[in-house]
């Protein structure tokens, strides 16, 4: 739209606090030297974003244009843009469809150079220390910036993301063909990872849920799926291996609950990768991990090899998620953020569009 005034404007969802979205006019975004204006397309709604919108994220300040899985078309260029045949991802001109890596590191920092930009100090992200893509249009480095190939389509190009992040904890947690690996939570991060982690080869896989849909989604797969409101994960856990619980276990919730469950389910001497942010601290049984010797580690986002590997894996179609992926537009979306809180149905992921 062109308001009266000539300034460029444009729709944009904004989070303004807890349970507060609401579509608002905003200035257009202008790229900045090295920087790509691009039209949003599609843009999923993450789970960390729902703790944002509750107000459960202490990186996360309103107001604020969240949205950080996204793809779209280029409409602009900066200035100081590296030739097209120099850039190492492909030709970056109008109309191109891509999709970008959100995540924006110092490539000389100490963490960048030893290949986990991930853990770069002076990191950001798109969507929450800049604006995001839950909007008409978003600024992105061109270095951050993946033109696609014909055969993706733009609704899979947006999951390249949060693929990445499962691909991270899946690489993390270590398993091989011979392990049994728990799940808690089958949200889209917790699907990804299953998907992961068959392709790496794991026959053994158990997932917990709350939710009776996404169990269902879990099933489809052939994976040992359980109702942690009716059973317990824990008990269940400890029948494999002789009764000393699963190789690994993956929680990718982020609750209290589902922490300890991780923590009391895996057998002595194993690994626990914890990727969900739902709830800031849990009180965690110290003494019982010493004693176990388990192995507690962290994942959070995923390095510019795991986004790109994510990528690979969409165009080649290794992983499975059409059936349950819901498209509405950015005009419902505290609708579907409250859908996602209460009972989001069979649907493992929610696409926005304009």
């Amino acid at each position: 739209d062109e308001p009266m005034n000539g300034a460029k404007q444009m729709q944009a969802l904004v989070w303004e606090g807890p349970r507060q979205l609401n579509i608002r006019e905003v200035p257009r975004p202008k790229p900045k030297n090295g920087e790509i204006l691009i039209q949003v397309a599609f843009s999923g709604i993450c789970g960390s974003e729902l703790g944002g919108y509750l107000g459960h994220n202490s990186l996360r300040i309103p107001p604020l244009i969240m949205g950080h899985e996204f793809s779209g078309q280029i409409v602009a260029l900066g200035e100081g843009l590296p030739d097209a045949n120099d850039h190492p991802l492909g030709e970056l001109s109008i109309g191109k469809k891509v999709t970008v890596n959100p995540l924006l590191h110092d490539p000389w920092s100490r963490a960048s150079l030893r290949g986990r930009q991930n853990l770069c100090r002076s990191r950001q992200i798109i969507g929450i220390h800049r604006p995001g893509s839950y909007a008409a249009y978003v600024v992105a480095p061109a270095t951050n910036v993946y033109p696609l190939p014909d055969s993706l389509s733009l609704e899979h190009a947006a999951l390249a993301e949060p693929l990445a992040c499962a691909m991270r904890s899946a690489k993390l947690s270590g398993c091989t063909a011979t392990d049994v690996l728990l799940i808690t939570g089958l949200g889209p991060i917790g699907l990804f990872i299953m998907q992961v982690a068959q392709q790496m080869g794991v026959r053994t896989i158990l997932a917990s849920d709350t939710d009776p849909h996404r169990r269902e989604i879990g099933k489809h797969f052939g994976i040992h799926v359980i109702d942690p409101l009716t059973e317990s994960v824990v008990d269940i856990a400890h029948e494999f291996n002789h009764g000393e619980g699963v190789d690994m276990a993956i929680d990718a919730v982020g609750a209290h609950v589902t922490r300890r469950e991780c923590i009391e389910s895996v057998a002595p001497g194993g690994r626990v990768i914890f990727t969900g942010l739902h709830e800031e601290e849990s009180l965690l049984q110290a003494n019982w991990i010493i004693r176990q010797e388990l192995n507690v580690q962290g994942s959070f986002a995923y390095t510019t090899k795991d986004f790109e590997d994510a990528l690979k894996w969409l165009v080649t179609r290794r992983v499975e998620i059409d059936p349950w992926l819901l498209k509405a537009p950015l005009s419902q979306g505290r609708d579907c953020f409250e859908r996602l809180l209460d009972q989001p149905g069979p649907v493992a992921k929610i696409l926005l569009h304009l």
